[in-house]
């Protein structure tokens, strides 16, 4: 069971909703019928579905695509999977994105391994992200990925993400000078707030050129920031980078739960 609430709109263009659930089963059951419908619409347009993975607690709310009916009726053929941010680690390794998703979701479905877009854990931190983007600049080259025409930026179908307690989303964390590049399409940090240190991340420019975003957001932890985030009293001193996630010209939903949504005054 969901309550269907209004988010603060975004910029022209952008569309907002927010997502109340009761458990996180009923967001996981909700979370699987809403990607799976994007899925069928963008390989029906565009002859591929081009989805943005986070880490964290997102893939186990994905569990649900893992089971019937979308084991079997989603066109896994058509996915290519990214990752909004991976840490320089190597792919088997505990903290690595890649791990938690192959263990959670990849290997349990039957998508394409050329499809899979891993970073090269062989690389530093620098030139795992030069090596990212040229791997993106070739997909939008070849027309796997779409190019946003507003923004100059790649169109990614969805991203599906995780915010943290202080409200920092892919490795862009509050104050740090990584939420102002708007030039690259992948970066770096090697000085994380939160370990694993060095890291690649996706800008706010290609987040913001998405077409679709997920914001999967439980637990009182986390209210804090969701209250920043979602109430009227937006300032843009020390805007927090959740606050920063304004598409250009998409549709961007919450998917909360109770705990989550404590802290608001109209929940």
């Amino acid at each position: 069971m969901a309550t269907d609430g209004a988010a603060p709109e975004g910029e022209a263009g952008s569309k907002r909703k927010l997502l109340v659930f009761d458990s996180k089963e009923d967001l996981a059951v909700s979370l699987a019928k809403y990607t799976a419908d994007l899925s069928e619409k963008f390989a029906a347009e565009r002859g591929a579905f081009t989805v943005v993975l986070s880490g964290g607690s997102l893939v186990n709310s994905l569990r649900k695509l893992t089971e019937p009916p979308y084991l079997d009726s989603v066109d896994w053929s058509k996915w290519h999977v990214f990752w909004v941010d991976e840490r320089v680690v190597p792919k088997d390794h505990e903290d690595s994105n890649y791990k938690l998703a192959l263990d959670g979701l990849l290997a349990k479905v039957p998508i394409p391994t050329g499809q899979v877009y891993a970073i090269n854990d062989a690389l530093s931190a620098e030139g795992a992200a030069d090596d990212y983007e040229t791997c993106l600049k070739q997909l939008v080259k070849n027309g796997v990925i779409a190019m946003s025409q507003s923004t100059g930026f790649p169109r990614f179908d969805v991203m599906l993400l995780g915010m943290g307690p202080d409200g920092h989303i892919a490795s862009l964390f509050p104050g740090h000078p990584l939420v102002n590049e708007n030039q690259r399409w992948v970066t770096y940090i090697k000085d994380s707030p939160k370990p694993p240190p060095e890291r690649i991340t996706f800008t706010f420019p290609v987040i913001n050129s998405s077409a679709y975003v997920a914001m999967v957001v439980t637990g009182a932890g986390k209210a804090g920031a969701v209250q920043k985030a979602l109430s009227d009293k937006q300032t843009s001193s020390d805007l927090l980078p959740v606050e920063m996630a304004v598409l250009q010209d998409g549709e961007f939903t919450w998917f909360t739960d109770k705990p989550a949504v404590s802290m608001l005054q109209n929940k």
